[in-house]
């Protein structure tokens, strides 16, 4: 086993791409903390669909395929539909997770009618703007990987100054607003972290995936704990451990997509989560509830002498 991952690390590429999916997991499932427990699961979907006609209209202006102009074309963009989402909810009575479904619909659609557009205007075989359907991790070079670093080092370090903050806003907005903190602009801070999380990870997720990449290893990670804080620690350890398994997994397989591979990695850690975490797992409460009534049985058969000898007799048969 060791020597296989040694000789997979000899490999420059999988190198690459095995160090910018961890950091992107690691980025990402801090902030999908926050997200997660905002009950703003379907953001990181709607704005990495709405990421997508920023791409297209980078290309379309640039005719270059640079990542560093889809990466601003995509946050510009994914801006313009969080400001969509609060319009709709603000001025209208529709609400939020409609909204978001609205936005999604909209910017998706021009998306896909910006990429038709470019596929049938003679250059669209050298921009391969369909991988960013799905993503390409493959196509990660040494720039993207110091862009993930810096996205994921500034992601954390801004989520570890403004923890309290984003802890109060969390949780209850109105009660941060009473104390005197700038609610109204913390919450559109998270958002726009939320937008540079999921840009970074469009071009290896892909814009179909990467909200599950965002949200599941912070959904995992809360079956653990209690506390917010381990809670935000563990969401990026699993979001990094998602992304390390989800490349060596596709790497060690031939025509095994990184992305997809990464999002499974993830959803398996959940499920692990969900049935043998302790205290809050299935396989957890179904021991405590065993012996809750384990326990009641036996006091029962203590205040009842013809109970008592009913349980003892079932436990000599057994």
């Amino acid at each position: 086993m060791l020597n296989w991952l040694a000789g997979m690390l000899t490999d420059p590429n999988v190198r690459w791409i095995l160090f910018g999916s961890l950091l992107l997991g690691l980025g990402n499932g801090v902030i999908g903390s926050f997200s997660y427990l905002r009950k703003q699961s379907l953001l990181g979907d709607t704005l990495a669909h709405a990421s997508l006609p920023g791409i297209c209209i980078s290309f379309m202006l640039s005719g270059v395929k640079s990542v560093g102009l889809f990466v601003v074309g995509a946050i510009l963009s994914g801006m313009v539909a969080t400001f969509g989402i609060h319009a709709i909810t603000r001025y209208t009575r529709i609400k939020q997770d409609a909204a978001m479904g609205i936005v999604l619909s909209f910017f998706f659609g021009i998306g896909i009618v910006l990429m038709t557009h470019i596929q049938h205007s003679g250059n669209g075989n050298q921009s391969g703007l369909d991988k960013y359907m799905f993503g390409q991790a493959a196509s990660m070079m040494k720039p993207d990987l110091y862009m993930m670093a810096a996205v994921s080092a500034g992601l954390i370090l801004l989520s570890i100054l403004l923890f309290k903050e984003f802890k109060l806003v969390s949780f209850d907005p109105g009660y941060a607003r009473g104390l005197g903190y700038p609610a109204a602009a913390l919450e559109q801070l998270l958002l726009f972290l939320t937008v540079v999380s999921v840009v970074a990870g469009v071009q290896a997720v892909g814009v179909v995936l990467i909200a599950a990449l965002l949200i599941t290893p912070a959904a995992a990670a809360r079956y653990w704990t209690h506390r917010l804080g381990v809670m935000v620690v563990l969401a990026g350890l699993f979001g990094a451990l998602s992304g390390a398994a989800g490349t060596l997994v596709s790497s060690a397989l031939d025509n095994l997509p990184t992305g997809p591979v990464t999002v499974l990695s993830a959803t398996s850690l959940f499920v692990l989560s969900a049935l043998f975490a302790p205290g809050r797992g299935v396989i957890a409460k179904a021991l405590v509830s065993r012996k809750v009534k384990s326990d009641y049985v036996l006091q029962q058969a203590g205040n009842s002498p013809e109970l008592q000898t009913t349980v003892k007799a079932s436990g000599e048969e057994v």
